[in-house]
């Protein structure tokens, strides 16, 4: 019995170690900071994420961060489901349990002063991996909300906000729920200053041409 749970607190570990390292490569971080030599947290919101990059540089290097983020979220997804789902057959909260441990990665990059991105992207992708029920109703809302209102941030602020409720309505597991709860809330947490500037009138309208 002790070694069955030896092993599964490995799993547990490798698991967050991995997903958490997966995390820290932050797209925007890496191409401002080693091939455009420009650091995007010195420009805009200081946010990592792809839409401060955007604002910033614009370019085909925007889905070059696209891509880096999506893809980093898909591996540790898949690499959750691999070393911890199938040894246990916890399938589902494998997949919970690396998301949680990529956004931090994202969010608190160790290798980037621990100063990310809002995990929005790599958060969307979570979802995408973990079950499309979950990801058309934080996808949906976040689509409809940014195209209404041109505020990416209210409709992140969904994603963030949603996800717990729209995972629990497809599973009704609590240990699930908690997960799903620490993923939206890291979101969540991560958009703080942009309910801040939407409840004073100030936050930047999202516009296909970057700022000069």
């Amino acid at each position: 019995m002790d070694g069955i749970l030896e092993s599964v607190a490995f799993l547990l570990f490798a698991t967050a170690a991995s997903a958490y390292f997966l995390g820290c490569f932050n797209g925007a971080v890496i191409i401002s900071k080693y091939i455009l030599r420009d650091d995007v947290r010195s420009h805009g919101s200081g946010n990592a994420g792809l839409t401060n990059f955007y604002r910033t540089f614009g370019g085909p290097l925007t889905l070059a961060v696209i891509l880096c983020d999506v893809l980093k979220a898909v591996i540790a997804v898949w690499l959750g489901t691999w070393l911890l789902g199938q040894a246990t057959g916890w399938l589902v909260m494998s997949k919970y349990w690396a998301g949680v441990f990529c956004l931090l990665g994202h969010m608190f990059p160790c290798m980037f002063h621990f100063k990310g991105g809002k995990g929005i992207l790599s958060g969307g992708t979570i979802a995408i991996m973990i079950d499309w029920r979950v990801a058309l109703v934080v996808w949906g809302g976040f689509l409809v909300l940014a195209v209404l209102t041109k505020y990416v941030s209210l409709g992140s602020l969904w994603a963030g906000v949603s996800f717990p409720f729209a995972s629990w309505f497809v599973y009704h597991d609590w240990i699930i729920l908690l997960l799903a709860i620490a993923c939206g809330g890291l979101v969540t947490w991560g958009h703080r200053a942009n309910v801040k500037r939407l409840l004073n009138g100030t936050e930047n309208k999202f516009s296909l041409h970057k700022k000069k």
